[in-house]
Order: structure tokens, then C-alpha cells, then sequence
């Protein structure tokens, strides 16, 4: 299950899926989310876990976190985190760059668009901050939870010191409050998929919450489900009136480390650090939430982004267009050793970044039709002679990671689809996964490639007319429109323009549609276009959340699966992988699930990379080695006030 779609924050594992690796500063660009990541299981370690016994018989688990098979690297009386420095000082400012409007200061509106970070002053029963590890969480409003074997239930027991940051305590009554906010003003695919699987919830005292889970159903996503959802103030909302999926500039007071000190709409956000936040002292937080001051400065484009960082009036910049990468960071302050420009090594999966068909416009349900259009892009021209060579070429849901399907299906994986019936096609059986086209990088049009794309819109019956353009028997043109957001112009406005041209050159009649970022927002919810840049999510472990993403139920509406995928074949592996009783099971359904995505052809891959490019003023410095799921430049980076000084009294810094 998944959370509405808001605004990143310092959480490891909510910009770990979020994060499109084609593009690092997508991240601060648009709506982010929170996924949930039950099963995306790395385990490096084993902690124990206190158990007991119920009368009935059954065994009980009481842990200081939760993993889905109970394993956790960090014992109960963990001091910090490994990867961070906890002795790291405390201080200083960083400032961050966004792109394009906001109208809101509500991350959970599902109206108008909302400031970049604008969740970060909430918390959640369990925390998810350890960047080290997959799929564990720990503790931070609740000190503990409790369940049995079945994992029928769950109680969680609250620290009774937490508060909100207007002195309010945080009890079990705001949890619950929360709970209920989101299925009844959250979206709809959110409460609808809550709502079957936890029927129901209850206080049990002021610290003490429990949640009953659905008879018959797996028991993945449900327990880090109702440990991920954040808490607000019970109090604020009945007192303001206010509603969850409002546009609104005031925000509720949070339990977290950060609190709103200035909005300035479509020009400035400023975060500081609450000095009397409550769980400072806590394990999960140590070494951690540095800075005290977080700023986010907004531009319309990236150009004046870019020229802004290098005046100096943002300090740490995160790098998703490779022209500028390759031929920009070229500048004094660069060469003075004053700009720190760098690689850092991304141990997250690729996000499956790429070019989404809306299976809903009838036209593009004919996959002739998406196979003939895909093959007008070429990535190797692309990479060359857009990207200076700096891109691989993605295939799989998976990329470089155990789960990726490779070759023709055999051995347990082979058995396993065969299991699933008849909605597996045969030669999914037989034939090797899918793998994207190859172009030739000499010239942009691959002749080879527009031949065969044509007779493939020949078969369809879109023959080139008189005109040059093509038309069904009705004569009605075969006309695609894709809807462009302006705040990612420069080298990805290119790659667009010259994948129409080609085409256009097929007698394909292709609109480029630019549109403001508010406008994009308001149309990608409506699923107004033909097609987009898009992600989908990656995934290394199974969880419900997979059926938001990929599965038909909600695809109607989903706005986490911009194509409107609906698959059969699809719901039964999610199914499947959902139920399984061992790791090496759920691995095997997995890699099976990638190569259905693939085979299902709702997507043109692009590029990805596994490093982060990021150029800041030399004033920030981090743990080595970086952990690697997380970056962490607003989460466990610190500010270096000596060097900071220095940059100020050479007036690279304003």
C-alpha cells in the first residue's frame, strides 16, 4: 500500500523507491511518495527478538523494530546507526534547489501542488532511517512493538515523552486519528486498499494502539503499513477545521525535527531545526538531522537554477542533466576548489524510468502500434549525442539486481509460471525477457528500425496515405500527443523533441505538449495524454504496495501507475509473491513479475546510472563510506562552520 503522493523528505527509504536515477533532481521537481517496503529484504545481520506466549498458545514477538521475517541488523541497545558520525556538529544551513510552483504548504493535498519538504516535520510510529539496511524499521514515536507469530494483530507502545512541536504530547489518540484521516480524506486508491486489509483499529490507552488485520489475506505490508503512516495533531484539526486533501499554506504542527520557519510562494521555503525536539536523544537520531536550517529556493527553470548555485545562492545541487554535467562544471568557483564537484556511489536499485503509454486511449492498446513507436527512439544516438555517453541503457523492472530475469524462464521460475495457468502466454514460457531494441548511434534514424516500425503500423492498419500521414480505415490520423512538463527543459526537451521527430518522419502524427508545472500535475492526475515521461517504482521484496503500483484493481486511478496497467498475469505473480513462505519463494515470483512487466510493453526504457552527481559548496561533509540506499544530504551530512567562514570571507558565498 502506498501513501498519497507528497513531497520528499530526510527519509532514507521514501527517496530510496522514490528516486529516479535518469534524473537525481526529479527528486525536489514533483510529487515524491512514501512506499512501503515490506519485503525489500537485505538483511545484513540478526537481531533478537524478545518472545513470549499468549494463553492461547500461540508465540508472541516484542521487538524494538520490525522485519517482516524478524530478522534486524541493529540490536535492542543499538546506540546509532552504523553509517552515521555521532559525534557529526550540529548547525549551519543548507540550501536545495526546487523547480517550477507551489500552492500549498499541505503534502497530502490531492489539490494544487505542495512545497518541496513539506513533510519533513512529520513522524511515524516506526522509523526509517537506517540507509544501511532493506526492509527493517525501527522504532522512534512507538519504543516497541508487539504481535503474535500470525501476525494477526499488532500493538504499538508509544513513548510517552513524544510531543508535538507546539508542546502538545502525542498519544495513541492522535495515532489513531491519523489513521482514520487518511481513509477518509486520503486517495482513493489509498483508502480503498487500507480499508480491505485492517478493518480495524483501536485505542487502547494513551500510549497503547492496535490494529487488527483481515482474516485470509497476507500478512505482508500491513504491520510496517500502520507503523509508516504519520501522526498529526488530533487537537490542531478539530480546533482549525481544517482537511487533509486541502490546499492550505498552514501546516499542522509535527513531532519532527524540523518545523516551518518562512514560506515565500514559488520563491523560498525555510526550514529550522526545533531545539526542543523530543526524541534528539533517540539511537534511530543520532548523528542525524544536522543542519539547523534547511532552505529550498525556487526557480522556473532549470537555466536559472544553474546560474543561481554558481552566484552562490544555493549551496548543494544535484545534477540530472548530463549536457551540463559533461560541459558546465567548468566554472572559478570550481577550479578555485571552492564548488565541490563529485561522484557518489548509488547503491539503489534503477528506478524504471522511461516514455509510459496510456493504455487507456484505444489506439495504444494495440501493441503493434507501442512496438512501432518505440522503435522511434534510439537510445545509443541519444546517449552519444545528448548525453556525452554517460547513460546505460535500462531493460529490466529490476536492473543489476539478483531479481532481474535474464534469458528464458527455467528451473523454479519456469515452474512457477506454469503453475499460474493460462493467463502466463506460452511463449513467455519459451522465449528469452524482453531486452529494448538496439539502435545505431550514428544518425538518428535507424533505418532498419523506421522499416520495421512501419510495417508494424502497416499490420495495424495505419497505411501512409497520399499526405504522408497514416490513417485507419475511418481515415481518422494517427495522431500522439505527449504531455511535456517546461521545468524539465534542457537535455530531456531534446531527447523528447528528436524521439517525435522520428515519429513524425513514420507519418505519425506527433504532439509535443508543453505545459507549466501546475498544469502537468493537474493532467497527469487526470491522465490526460497519450504519453509521458514517467517512473514506475523498483522493488526488491514483495508488499501490497506492488498492487497499487502495477495491479488492475486501482489502475482506473492509481496515480502511481501512469500507464492504467492491467494485467492479469501481473495480479496473479503479485498474488503469488504475496504468499510466499521463504525468501528463495518470494525471489522467484519476483523475478518472474519483471519479466511480465516486460513482456506487457507499457513502457519505452531509457537510461539510468548508478552513481549520484552532486556539486555543493565546500562546506559539507559526510560519513565515508555513504551507506547505500541513501544519499543523505539533508539527513546525516553536517555543516563545517571553519570552511564555511572561509568561502564567506572569499565572497564565493553571498
Amino acid at each position: 500500500m502506498t501513501y498519497p503522493r507528497q513531497h520528499p523528505h530526510p527519509s532514507a527509504k521514501a527517496r530510496v523507491i522514490a528516486r529516479r536515477k535518469a534524473d537525481p533532481g526529479a527528486a525536489l521537481r514533483r510529487m515524491g511518495g512514501l512506499v512501503l517496503t515490506a519485503g525489500l529484504l537485505l538483511s545484513l545481520g540478526m537481531a533478537t527478538l524478545a518472545r513470549g506466549q499468549e494463553s492461547g498458545g500461540e508465540n508472541m514477538v516484542v521487538s524494538h523494530g520490525y522485519s517482516f521475517y524478524g530478522d534486524l541488523k541493529y540490536p535492542e541497545d543499538y546506540k546509532h546507526f552504523d553509517f552515521v558520525n555521532p559525534d557529526a556538529p550540529k548547525g549551519g544551513e543548507i540550501s536545495v534547489v526546487a523547480l517550477g510552483t507551489f500552492d500549498s504548504m499541505n503534502p497530502y493535498t490531492v489539490k494544487g501542488r505542495a512545497g518541496a519538504l513539506s513533510s519533513t516535520m512529520y513522524e511515524s510510529l516506526l522509523g526509517d532511517g537506517a540507509a544501511d539496511v532493506y526492509g527493517e524499521e525501527y522504532g522512534l514515536l512507538a519504543e516497541k512493538v508487539e504481535y503474535p507469530d500470525s501476525k494477526d494483530w499488532v500493538i504499538f507502545h508509544l513513548r510517552k515523552n513524544a510531543k508535538f512541536s507546539d508542546g502538545t504530547p502525542l498519544t495513541a489518540h492522535d495515532v489513531l486519528f491519523s489513521h482514520n484521516l487518511l481513509l477518509e480524506q486520503g486517495l482513493p486508491s489509498y483508502g480503498a486498499a487500507v480499508k480491505k486489509r485492517i478493518p480495524k483499529a483501536e485505542v487502547l490507552d494513551d500510549y497503547r494502539i492496535k490494529f487488527y488485520f483481515t482474516e485470509g489475506i497476507s500478512r505482508r505490508s500491513l504491520i510496517d503499513q500502520v507503523g509508516s503512516v504519520p501522526v498529526w495533531s488530533q487537537k490542531w484539526y478539530e480546533d482549525s477545521g481544517a482537511r487533509l486533501d486541502e490546499s492550505r499554506l498552514e501546516t499542522s504542527p509535527g513531532s519532527g525535527p524540523y518545523m516551518v520557519e518562512s514560506v515565500d510562494v514559488n520563491r523560498r521555503i525555510v526550514y529550522k531545526r526545533n531545539p526542543d525536539y523530543w526524541g534528539a536523544d533517540l539511537p534511530i537520531n543520532q548523528g542525524r538531522h544536522n543542519f539547523d536550517r534547511i532552505r529550498v529556493e525556487y526557480f522556473g527553470d532549470d537555466t536559472a537554477a544553474f546560474e543561481a548555485f554558481k552566484a552562490g545562492e544555493y549551496t548543494f545541487r544535484t545534477e540530472g542533466d548530463s549536457k551540463k554535467w559533461a560541459t558546465s562544471y567548468d566554472f572559478p568557483k570550481i577550479r578555485a576548489g571552492q564548488v565541490v564537484k563529485t561522484e557518489l556511489p548509488d547503491g539503489t536499485p534503477a528506478t524504471p524510468t522511461g516514455f509510459v503509454f496510456n493504455l487507456g486511449r484505444e489506439v495504444l492498446q494495440d501493441r503493434r502500434v507501442r512496438e512501432a513507436i518505440a522503435l522511434g527512439f534510439n537510445f545509443e544516438w541519444t546517449n552519444e549525442s545528448l548525453q556525452y555517453g554517460l547513460f546505460s541503457q535500462r531493460a529490466s523492472f529490476t536492473q543489476d539486481t539478483p531479481l532481474m530475469a535474464e534469458g528464458a524462464p527455467e528451473g523454479a521460475e519456469l515452474e512457477f509460471l506454469q503453475s499460474l495457468g493460462d493467463v502466463v502466454p506460452a511463449e513467455m514460457l519459451s522465449e528469452p525477457a524482453r531486452m529494448p531494441h538496439v539502435s545505431k548511434p550514428e544518425r538518428l534514424s535507424d533505418r532498419r528500425n523506421l522499416r520495421q516500425a512501419m510495417k508494424l503500423l502497416d499490420d495495424a492498419g495505419w497505411p501512409v496515405g497520399a499526405d504522408g500521414r497514416r490513417r485507419n480505415a475511418e481515415g481518422e490520423p494517427l495522431a500522439i500527443t505527449f504531455l511535456f512538463n517546461t521545468s524539465n527543459e534542457g537535455t530531456l526537451a531534446a531527447v523528447v523533441e528528436n524521439f517525435m521527430a522520428n515519429l513524425d518522419s513514420m507519418g505519425i502524427t506527433a504532439n509535443l505538449e508543453k505545459v507549466d508545472p501546475s498544469q502537468y500535475t493537474l493532467r497527469e492526475r487526470d491522465r490526460d495524454y497519450d504519453m509521458v515521461f514517467d517512473n514506475y517504482r523498483p522493488f526488491l521484496g514483495t508488499g501490497t504496495g506492488l498492487h497499487q503500483m502495477y495491479g488492475s484493481e486501482d489502475s482506473a486511478f492509481s496515480v502511481f501507475n501512469p500507464a492504467g496497467l492491467a494485467s492479469p498475469m501481473v495480479d496473479a505473480i503479485i498474488d503469488a509473491s504475496l504468499m510466499a513462505e521463504s525468501r528463495e519463494e518470494e525471489d522467484t515470483a519476483l523475478r518472474a513479475l519483471d519479466r511480465a512487466l516486460r513482456y506487457e510493453f507499457f513502457m519505452i526504457p531509457v537510461w539510468y546510472k548508478d552513481s549520484h552527481w552532486v556539486a555543493y559548496y565546500d562546506m559539507y561533509e559526510h560519513p565515508e563510506p555513504l551507506p547505500p540506499y541513501d544519499l543523505g544530504y539533508l539527513d546525516f551530512w553536517w555543516y563545517n562552520a571553519e570552511k564555511a567562514e572561509q568561502l564567506k570571507a572569499a565572497g564565493a558565498l553571498r
